[in-house]
């Protein structure tokens, strides 16, 4: 749909357009933010303005019953055809939830599947760092106006993610952020997937929001495990209770969701599968296998490897330097498998 046919359907046939009364009637009272709409889709190429019958539509946002009529997209709109799953989580997040958020998303997008997330800070800012850096796709849905970066420390995400995806939001361009507009946006997170992955959630989470609204929906919810000690883990405790999938790699997801999935992957017009690295040789294999994926002290590393400290540290260092760990408050934690 050019421009110009949109704004006849609007001007004249909003009925054809499906929109609720209440938008119907605000547009056809206020034609400057009609124009407004077009004039900041004409600003660049990389402007969508998507309605239902639109071709770049998300197939499966049209399923739900309050499908948005009206999406402000930023990016490569063809992308948002791509089969997605929608990861979500924490924005007080654990080292370690940040670093199975990245793992995951990376998984997937390495499938070929978009990584639907919704930029905040946490989970969903290294869900969508995972999908890109593998050159994955990724789509952030936003609860401000498509123009507006939220967190403002997500500035650099918020433009890698147009040159692989999309940045998506039913809000108009200019709209600030409001807390009462982010529940809503959690529709549109789990509207366009297959399923939904909560990756880390306390249990009064807004993540919740986006599982429950899976659900509804009749889609598929997978929960990470953690620690029963941290709250943090609870609410995805309560989703595995409640038969959600238990996930502790991508394979669960795509397993799970079967020869739909690959189904819809063929029939992309390119299939930009990226190899994950096989297996490494493990450096100072017999430390490295006494650092666990919650915080490690130092003292216990020295204690399980009968090693000097000054030893421990320089090859923990090298461990470090190489990937396989990090150093949190406390010791070090593996972020890495062989």
């Amino acid at each position: 749909m050019d421009v110009e046919e949109l704004r006849q359907r609007l001007e004249h046939e909003p009925d054809s357009l499906s929109l609720p009364p209440s938008l119907r009637s605000g547009l056809t009272i206020d034609y400057r933010k009609v124009d407004a709409a077009l004039a900041w889709q004409e600003a660049s190429e990389y402007h969508h303005l998507i309605v239902p019958d639109s071709p770049e539509y998300p197939p499966l946002l049209g399923e739900i019953t309050d499908a948005p009529t009206l999406l402000f997209v930023k990016g490569q709109a063809q992308e948002l055809l791509r089969p997605a799953i929608a990861m979500v989580g924490s924005r007080d997040a654990s080292y370690s939830g940040v670093q199975v958020g990245r793992m995951l998303a990376s998984a997937l997008a390495s499938e070929g599947l978009a990584v639907v997330s919704g930029l905040a800070a946490g989970i969903d800012g290294a869900c969508h760092q995972g999908a890109l850096a593998i050159g994955g796709v990724t789509h952030a849905i936003l609860g401000t106006g498509a123009d507006e970066i939220y967190p403002k420390r997500h500035q650099a995400l918020y433009h890698d993610i147009q040159a692989r995806g999309c940045i998506v939001s039913e809000l108009w361009p200019d709209t600030k952020a409001f807390a009462g507009n982010f529940p809503k946006r959690n529709r549109i997170i789990a509207g366009m997937a297959l399923g939904t992955v909560v990756v880390e959630a306390a249990r009064k989470s807004g993540s919740l929001i986006s599982a429950r609204l899976a659900m509804e929906a009749g889609r598929e919810v997978f929960a990470v495990p953690g620690s029963i000690l941290d709250e943090r883990h609870q609410g995805c405790h309560d989703l595995l209770r409640a038969g959600a999938k238990l996930v502790t790699n991508a394979a669960d997801i795509v397993e799970e969701l079967g020869a739909i999935l690959r189904c819809q992957l063929d029939m992309l017009p390119s299939r930009a599968h990226v190899e994950l690295p096989g297996a490494q040789e493990l450096p100072y294999a017999e430390l490295l296998a006494s650092v666990e994926y919650e915080t490690t002290p130092l003292d216990r590393l020295v204690e399980h490897s009968g090693k000097p400290i000054d030893l421990v540290l320089e090859q923990m260092l090298e461990l470090e330097l190489q990937g396989w760990v990090a150093a949190v408050p406390g010791g070090y934690v593996r972020i890495r498998r062989n």
